[in-house]
Parts: structure tokens; sequence; C-alpha cells
């Protein structure tokens, strides 16, 4: 990788399933190098893959096969902005059809336990209106979803 900085997520083992399933869900993903423990470590042995590269919609990321010892939570999340309701099905319906699980407000958990935001431009477009009429009606349209309904949010915003 030749960024200055990349974000390192850490999995119980399955870091190399994780990062093919970002690589085959998301634009602009992609699986890089692994790297094997040259040692015995804590939860794996020499040989076994240490860390992965990859890359999740142009961030460049590591992971780390590092044991059961810490989990993800919603405290850090990937927000992908999509362009339209196909898109917002096509990437929630992956991650939550593949073994995660739904929140609210456009949140979701992968199987792993990473948390998504899936989030059409449209919402944060609509919350982001000047005329805070709008902002809030978005917001409140917003905040009786899991996953976003695009045709309700443009409702919201219209009014």
């Amino acid at each position: 990788m030749t960024s200055k900085n990349t974000i390192c997520l850490w999995y119980d083992g399955d870091a190399v399933d994780a990062a093919k399933f970002y690589a085959a869900t998301f634009p602009d993903s992609r699986v890089g190098k692994l790297f094997y423990a040259p040692g015995d470590y804590p939860d794996g042995q020499q040989g076994d893959v240490l860390t992965v590269e990859f890359t999740v919609a142009g961030i460049p990321c590591i992971g780390l096969n590092g044991g059961p010892h810490f989990k993800h939570n919603e405290s850090f999340s990937f927000q992908i902005a999509t362009d339209d309701q196909a898109e917002t099905d096509r990437l929630w319906n992956a991650v939550v059809g593949n073994g995660g699980q739904e929140s609210e407000c456009g949140w979701c958990k992968d199987r792993w336990g990473l948390s998504w935001q899936i989030t059409p431009r449209v919402l944060t477009d609509g919350i982001a209106d000047p005329d805070p009429a709008v902002a809030k009606r978005v917001f409140e349209a917003m905040m009786t979803m899991g996953k976003i309904d695009v045709a309700k949010i443009e409702a919201a915003r219209k009014g």
C-alpha cells in the first residue's frame, strides 16, 4: 500500500473472507497482499495469514487476524454514499444478506460486526438543506427507517 494512513480492522481469523466480501460488494474495492505470520502468536501459528491488505471504496485497509479479544462496534463505520434506491438496496441487501443485521437510520452490520451506513446522497443533501424546515422533515423521516427509502426522503424534502 502506498497510503500514509491505513485503517487497521481486527478480525477473529477471517480477515481474508471479509476482504473478499468487501471487494466483491463495494465499488472501487479490492484484495491486496496477504502477509503470513513469521512465528507463532497468541491466536495463531507460524504460516497463518496474519494480515491482508484491502481497499474498500477507495479507502486502504489492513485486516488483522488478531483473535477473539476485540470486537467491532458502532463507534467506527464505513459510510457509503449511494446514488439511488437500486444501489442502496443492492449494498444493504448484500451486507445484511451475508449474515449481517439491520439497524436504524441506514445503518447495518456485516457478519464480522463491522458497521456500515448505506446512505443515499438525497438523504445527506436533505439533512444539509439550508431551509431548516426541509432539513427537519428529512431528518424525521430518516428516524423512522432501517434501510433508507429514497422515495420517502424525496417526499419529505418536498413537504
